[in-house]
């Protein structure tokens, strides 16, 4: 009798879960934006902890403020919502091959993640899967005002030794800006041990520059070098999150206290660690990306997990840490950095990411 084929129809909350053969490592996801909802390693107590933030009910991911998402075709800010092809510095708005997506960052003065609905707000499908792997398709068909179409591919596939990957590789139809990023909210002691902030976690960023940016975060097309500022996290002994916690404010935008800035990664290295002496979690990320985002989660305000001691209590600000392995933010809008973000037929879009967890004690 012949194999029945295997029904890859996915529907927006389904759950596909993927382990490592030794147990070291179990990923949770929804077809929902491909969403990483439950990502489980031991402590150096052999004791596993759920170490990301999301919801109980998945369906809230529908409405979500604050994006604890996968991908979007344009990650971070566009300026404006406007960008022109080939780029231009302050394209006009009627100009030729100018285009516009929808905005919803900063009063409607920029395009946060690619717009209203991207990526994060779709139901991809599931084409294969495995019990450590899980491939989602999405084809996107330029509703939010981006040209072309793109169809893309992402992989999340889990190993032994705790090992977790995905990569993506994307496809369009004619030129369009891609710059994709997971947007992972971190907390290692997942809200034990009476700890409910990231301050205490330590980062180290293989990098020294941080792209400089206006009220609006829109880069002005400068670089901070990060040497003796608060931007500085190159000890390979790492640097507590709220170290130089004083010398934050407004560093993430007015008003604003903590981290949500972009490190461009020096040109030997590509990556970033973060660790808690709490647990004893470390997770070391290794990427193709040439930039990171860091955000300490000022704004955030969700109800947590039952297992992180919701749904009374909300995640709120500096609760967790996003690390979003990046493109240079904007560099649509940047001509002056060189940076080509624009694909099409003959260049396809690839992004990967390797994140290895290990135990400090």
């Amino acid at each position: 009798m012949a194999a029945k084929p295997v029904d890859h129809t996915s529907y927006p909350f389904d759950l596909t879960t993927i382990s490592a053969p030794d147990g070291s490592i179990t990923a949770k996801f929804v077809s929902f934006g491909a969403t990483m909802t439950e990502l489980w390693v031991k402590d150096k107590f052999g004791k596993a902890r759920d170490i990301i933030l999301g919801y109980d009910d998945n369906s809230m991911l529908l409405t979500d403020p604050a994006h604890p998402v996968f991908i979007r075709r344009y990650a971070n800010r566009i300026k404006n919502g406007t960008f022109s092809i080939p780029i231009t510095k302050d394209p006009q708005p009627d100009g030729p091959n100018v285009y516009h997506i929808p905005l919803n960052d900063h009063d409607d003065q920029d395009t946060l993640h690619g717009g209203i609905y991207g990526w994060d707000r779709r139901n991809w499908t599931i084409v294969s899967k495995t019990t450590s792997s899980v491939t989602y398709k999405h084809v996107d068909e330029a509703d939010e005002g981006f040209p072309g179409i793109v169809t893309a591919f992402a992989t999340h596939s889990v190993s032994n030794g705790g090992t977790l990957k995905t990569t993506v590789h994307a496809t369009a139809t004619e030129k369009t800006p891609i710059m994709l990023t997971q947007h992972i909210y971190w907390n290692l002691d997942a809200f034990q041990d009476n700890s409910s902030t990231i301050l205490d976690h330590h980062l180290q960023i293989s990098s020294s520059k941080v792209v400089a940016v206006d009220s609006n975060a829109i880069p002005t097309g400068e670089l901070i070098s990060a040497p003796g500022t608060p931007f500085d996290f190159r000890k390979e002994t790492g640097t507590k999150i709220g170290a130089r916690w004083n010398d934050t404010v407004d560093l993430c935008g007015p008003g604003c206290q903590g981290y949500d800035n972009c490190w461009i990664y020096d040109r030997d290295s590509f990556g970033t660690s973060l660790w808690s002496d709490n647990s004893g979690i470390r997770v070391d990320i290794s990427t193709n990306q040439p930039a990171v985002q860091v955000y300490t989660s000022y704004w955030l305000n969700t109800p947590r997990k039952l297992v992180h001691g919701g749904p009374s209590l909300n995640y709120t600000k500096w609760s967790a840490v996003a690390i979003e392995q990046e493109g240079y933010i904007d560099a649509i809008n940047t001509p002056e950095w060189g940076v080509d973000q624009i694909y099409g037929p003959g260049k396809d879009f690839e992004w990967s990411t390797t994140y290895k967890f290990s135990n400090v004690h």
